[in-house]
């Protein structure tokens, strides 16, 4: 194998093994205007776009031992890796597909599992690991403050109930007889 071919394996590899998933996309109709601005969208979820040759990859993914994916190697292939978001990442990439037409999602695998079309729609309709998160926060404190409001009301009322009804006044003392 010429030294170059095997430098591009071994980037390929370096990018599949810095990532839990990865997604592979079509690019035949996206711009370089168009790719700046989606590099720019995952770079905010610390993932990297890169264009890579079928070939290249499709050895780099046997050496990674993830599941074949060549029946996916049409065509052009753009790699998506890397960040612990993949929600966020699918739904840029859907979004993206979406807005414009151009980038289309082939396929991904998300912890060894591979996802078709429809699957990385669903993934990337789910909330981020911070909105899971705040979900999870919120189920959590939800009785507890529930129970505090239930308590506060309770003082409230009873306080109400003791010092809201009028006091009696003593009656006044008859006068001595004389």
């Amino acid at each position: 194998m010429r030294a170059e071919k095997q430098l591009l394996i071994d980037e390929v590899a370096a990018h599949l093994a810095k990532s839990k998933y990865l997604l592979l996309a079509d690019f035949a109709r996206v711009t370089v205007a168009d790719a700046a601005v989606i590099r720019a969208q995952l770079r905010e979820h610390g993932a990297e776009y890169h264009v890579v040759k079928n070939s290249i990859f499709n050895i780099a993914a046997k050496q990674a031992n993830l599941p074949d994916l060549s029946g996916h190697l049409t065509g052009h292939t753009a790699l998506v890796t890397g960040g612990n978001n993949p929600p966020g990442v699918a739904k840029i990439l859907v979004k993206f597909f979406e807005g414009n037409g151009r980038l289309e999602v082939k396929t991904a695998v998300l912890d060894s599992k591979v996802l078709d079309k429809a699957e990385v729609e669903a993934l990337s309709k789910l909330p981020s690991l911070e909105g899971i998160r705040a979900q999870l926060l919120s189920l959590l404190t939800t009785p507890a403050s529930q129970f505090v409001r239930l308590l506060v009301a309770k003082k409230e009322k009873d306080e109400a109930a003791a010092g809201g009804a009028p006091a009696a006044t003593p009656a006044p003392e008859a006068a001595p007889a004389a």
